[in-house]
């Protein structure tokens, strides 16, 4: 499993709070509360550690460990960081894998003193940051997702629910047992929670292996479907999840189990979440985790967004966009009708060359909306992230101008654009907002709300006095001294003491006819001295009370005024975030049509047949590489036909090595995955039948640490394919049987090849140096030959990187390792064998002859029994211990 690389204590490992000071009785109370988690306890201007927590700590961020007091004889371990630094050991520490709990002073120290001066300052968890819940943007990729996935299977049934906690969206897709590993790739989550009971699945602890995120266990009553939905309608805020569509039991699981860490993560804190978005398990292309890599879609086998697919293709202009991109190519469509929708936007954009850069050109000031609305939803905002939805709703009115008002069916936006522009639309409440905002935030507003400074001048009078107290005090008293002696003719002057505060100060001569007492004299007598007679009046109390409060109150009335923006966002976060998605949408439209202008891609036609026909083909990472250096790329056609009734439907590749026969698999593989996104293709032409299930064993490495050798992997990996691809599948197999003896590799190798093309009946590139699998084609009804060509020339090899019909007549491997800067000698050795070898070649008997490469029929099924489906029938989770007494009992009676 992925998990932290140590671990922090438990509650049971915990010290005993007997004997300790206020402080750290304080700290154990709060650790207690999360005893999973580093504690960053705060004291002043750092981050405290204590115990466990604090060696665990040095040891993951090289940081320094000391000591602090003693418990129970014992030296305290401390460690600590500035409060101004904690982001970036957050980070640090979350890459690792642990959980931070992060607890705040919740009240000043002067009024932790009002309650005596042994009072402690107020402390509590204000929340668990772990690897799935982040949201600062320290913390965080701009250009991909950060999720939060959920397991739960129910009635032989798995569900993943999956959150951007950031970006406040909620997907849930229930799928079989067997696609439970391609449903968590396609989201790579950060974090994944699983019932404990689920560890004892070996399938799903496979699933969980692949999905990349650090897996946490929680308790299997958490996944209790009861629970679950009573807690999911208590995050939405709603008295039933019906209005958000019919969930299956395993889905209302999966999202009780986010709601619950959520609870507990954000310590009680609504998030602004939209409502969960359903897609069932034939919503999208099946791609399974080893697909992934070996396709390097998402990312490189090296684990770098850099060479991959989506790094290639992407050429957004914002951060939300480039995350809606990642998301189209990890999980592309399964339906024709809207694989087409897709198709019909980036044509109409890719057609409209000036509105199209118009339009990146107006995106390209566009904020991350939907990650500012939820931090502030969070209380984790500040201004600048009412400034970056001030921004993006003015994004919002400027995009939506740029299209023609009228909605011409026929040379108006496709709908799905007319859905992107029809959610860009303010509301009288985003659009009310826009004008607050507008009017009442500076232009550059400071990053936190307690610096205050980011309410416009002008927009509430009564901070606009505050202000002038706090910032030109010295002439506001000025004008008050001036008034006091044209209207009581006496020479005033107003200072200032720590014990009267401001007075009005006159000679004891002057001062004479204000100490005769009169009802209306507004002078009232403070301190007589020998030389001085002071006063002061109503006014200038006042005003000495604003002037020293001036300050304080500046600061409120700015957080008054914060809070209330606050909460105009919190309730309006799902208009926003719909907002934030159009834009996001538009991004990606957009920029998949300026790839398609810059590399000369074309649209494919998308269908429901069996078909594959690509003409002049391009694989777009290594043409942009090729491209680079400045050398051409040979594009190649490929035909498949999964009914076998226009052209083969498995496809035997042979070549030399270096030939391009790997690059040509992936290229295929590849152009699946782009047009079933909604993006056009590298090629001259291509027409495909709606793909199910995407597969790739090209290369593979060993898994040492579950004891897998690489032709185990190898075995595990096409064992996958042979008992999930089926008539609708798309399949690529480089060198299936190499890692084991020629006969033995053979042999698997022909059998796969029979699998494939008469049981499974998928669309199938097979790459092989087995040059006996070229009988296939006379042997199989559906079966052709394709060869990468090569030529030798003047004692040299030459690959032409193109593929033509026919085997190839052999595989030129002395050739390659003469290439490669193998020594001469050895080489030149090589070939004496080769040769000598070939010449004395005889076989026993020929392939016909031999039982093995006969075609073989399927062995029948498994006889059904009764008790074999009563045991079938049985789901063991859901059986209370009376019920599955009953159920021995029946099973005892059938066997009989």
């Amino acid at each position: 499993m992925n998990a932290p690389l140590a671990h922090p204590p438990k509650a049971a490992d915990l010290p005993s709070a007997e004997g300790v000071t206020p402080v750290m009785a304080q700290f154990l109370a709060a650790k207690a509360q999360a005893p999973d988690a580093i504690l960053f306890f705060r004291m002043g201007d750092f981050y405290e550690l204590f115990f466990k927590d604090a060696e665990i700590a040095a040891a993951a961020l090289g940081i320094t460990l000391t000591k602090r007091g003693k418990h129970q004889g014992e030296d305290i371990p401390m460690a600590g960081v500035p409060v101004h630094a904690l982001d970036g050991y957050l980070a640090r520490l979350i890459r690792q894998g642990f959980k931070a709990a992060i607890c705040e002073q919740l009240e000043a120290p002067s009024e932790a003193r009002k309650r005596g001066s042994k009072a402690v300052v107020h402390r509590d968890i204000v929340r668990v940051v772990t690897p799935g819940t982040l949201t600062e943007d320290s913390l965080l990729d701009a250009r991909g997702a950060n999720r939060l996935a959920a397991v739960a299977v129910r009635k032989g049934r798995a569900a993943v629910a999956v959150v951007e906690l950031s970006a406040g969206s909620v997907d849930v897709v229930a799928c079989s047992l067997e696609d439970l590993a391609a449903t968590l790739a396609s989201f790579r989550p950060s974090e994944v929670l699983v019932p404990d009971r689920l560890f004892s699945d070996e399938a799903a602890r496979a699933a969980l292996d692949g999905s990349g995120g650090v897996v946490q266990a929680l308790p299997q009553a958490l996944a209790e479907p009861v629970g679950a939905r009573t807690r999911v309608e208590r995050l939405y805020g709603v008295a039933s999840l019906d209005g958000y569509g019919a969930f299956e039991e395993g889905e209302v699981s999966a999202l009780g189990l986010i709601a619950a860490y959520l609870e507990t993560t954000q310590a009680g804190k609504i998030p602004a979440l939209s409502p969960p978005r359903r897609s069932g398990d034939t919503g999208f292309l099946a791609i399974d985790p080893a697909t992934r890599l070996s396709l390097e879609i998402d990312r490189t086998q090296r684990g770098e967004r850099d060479g991959s697919l989506l790094a290639c293709i992407d050429r957004t202009v914002t951060s939300s966009g480039a995350r809606a991109l990642a998301e189209r190519i990890a999980r592309p469509l399964r339906d024709p009708t809207a694989i087409n929708h897709g198709l019909d936007a980036v044509e109409w954009l890719l057609e409209r060359r000036d509105l199209r850069r118009d339009l990146r050109d107006g995106l390209r000031a566009a904020p991350d909306v939907a990650r500012a609305v939820s931090r502030l939803a969070l209380g984790r905002g500040g201004p600048r992230d009412l400034a970056a939805i001030r921004t993006g709703l003015s994004v919002a009115e400027g995009v939506a101008g740029l299209f023609p008002p009228e909605r011409d069916p026929l040379t108006g936006p496709p709908p799905r654009l007319v859905g992107c522009l029809d959610r860009l639309a303010l509301s009288p409440g985003t659009g009310g907002l826009l004008v607050d905002l507008a009017e009442g935030l500076v232009n550059e507003p400071p990053h936190l709300a307690r610096d205050g400074g980011f309410v416009a001048p002008g927009y509430r009078p009564e901070l606009e006095e505050a202000r002038r107290l706090r910032d030109d005090s010295r002439r506001v008293v000025a004008d008050l001294e001036a008034r006091a002696v044209a209207d009581a003719g006496v020479p005033f002057k107003i200072k200032h003491n720590a014990v009267l505060g401001y007075f009005l100060e006159t000679s004891a001569k002057a001062a004479e006819p204000l100490l005769r007492p009169t009802g209306d004299s507004p002078y009232i007598h403070r301190q007589t001295l020998a030389n001085q007679v002071r006063f002061t009046t109503v006014e200038l109390s006042e005003l000495d009370a604003k002037i020293s409060q001036a300050g304080h109150r500046a600061l409120a009335i700015e957080g008054e005024t914060f809070e209330t923006w606050r909460r105009t966002v919190q309730s309006l976060a799902r208009p926003l975030q719909a907002v934030a998605e159009a834009l996001a949408e538009l991004d990606a439209h957009a920029a998949l049509a300026e790839w398609a202008e810059e590399v000369g891609a074309v649209r494919p036609t998308v269908d429901d047949t069996a078909c594959f026909e690509v003409t002049a083909g391009r694989h777009p990472v290594v043409e942009a590489a090729v491209k680079s250096a400045g050398d051409p790329y040979t594009p190649n056609d490929c035909k498949l036909d999964g009914s076998g009734a226009g052209c083969a439907r498995l496809s035997i590749v042979t070549g030399p090595n270096m030939a391009g026969k790997s690059t040509f698999l992936r290229q295929n593989a590849l152009l699946v995955v782009l047009a079933q996104a909604g993006a056009f293709v590298p090629a001259r032409a291509m027409r495909l039948g709606v793909v199910d299930r995407l597969f790739s064993r090209v290369g593979a490495g060993d898994d040492l640490a579950r004891g897998r050798s690489t032709f185990m992997m190898e075995m595990v990996e096409t064992a996958a394919i042979l008992t999930q691809a089926t008539d609708r599948s798309f399949v690529v197999l480089d060198e299936i049987g190499r890692g084991t003896a020629t006969y033995d590799g053979l042999a698997i190798a022909w059998a796969v090849a029979e699998a494939l093309h008469d049981h499974n009946r998928a669309r199938t590139l097979f790459a092989t140096h087995y040059h006996e699998l070229a009988g296939l084609e006379t042997r199989l009804a559906h079966v052709c030959n394709l060869s990468m060509k090569a030529r030798e020339w003047n004692g040299d090899l030459v690959f032409l990187h193109e593929a033509a019909p026919g085997a190839a007549d052999r595989s030129y491997g002395v050739q390659v390792a003469k290439l490669a800067g193998v020594p001469t000698a050895v080489v030149a050795r090589a070939r004496a064998v080769l040769d000598r070898l070939e010449g004395e070649k005889t076989a026993a008997a020929s392939l016909d002859d031999l039982p093995l490469f006969a075609v073989a029929e399927p062995p029948p099924p498994p006889p059904s029994s009764a008790l074999s489906d009563a045991l079938s029938a049985i789901e063991p989770d859901e059986l209370s211990p009376r019920e599955a007494l009953e159920a021995l009992y029946r099973l005892k009676a059938i066997k009989r």
